[in-house]
């Protein structure tokens, strides 16, 4: 059974950074695609970032696009989104997220993904 477990988030002020992690568990192989999403109360579950682990090539939503970098470490097992120059709107609870992939590209459809982690909260105070 595959295990994805965030953390990381926290409450920081406006201009601040955090780095989440997702420790990802039983998800091998060269096909496989992660992505970060989030969630503000009371609205719908956004990409934020995704990479695909046989070249690394990185995707990002234009509201993150030069603040938020993710990242992958195979010999940890750990997915990694540094967040940079946080803004109030990046608040909202954030999953990891994984699927199996033939090929590098954006995989914004939370629909699409086999796997989910339980969140991880991130508050950004002005």
């Amino acid at each position: 059974q595959v295990q994805l477990l965030e953390s990381g988030g926290g409450s920081v002020q406006a201009g601040g950074s955090l780095r989440l992690s997702c420790a990802v568990s039983r998800f091998t192989g060269s096909s496989r695609y992660m992505g970060w999403f989030r969630q503000a109360p009371g609205k719908e579950r956004n990409w934020v970032a995704g990479i695909y682990i046989g070249d690394r090539s990185a995707y990002y939503a234009d509201s993150v696009k030069g603040r938020f970098t993710i990242s992958q470490d195979n010999a940890k097992n750990t997915l990694y989104l540094q967040m940079n120059s946080l803004k109030p709107e990046d608040t909202a609870m954030y999953y990891c997220a994984a699927r199996w992939a033939g090929r590098a590209g954006v995989y914004s459809d939370p629909k699409i993904y086999n796997y989910w982690g339980q969140g991880t909260q991130v508050t950004v105070s002005s």
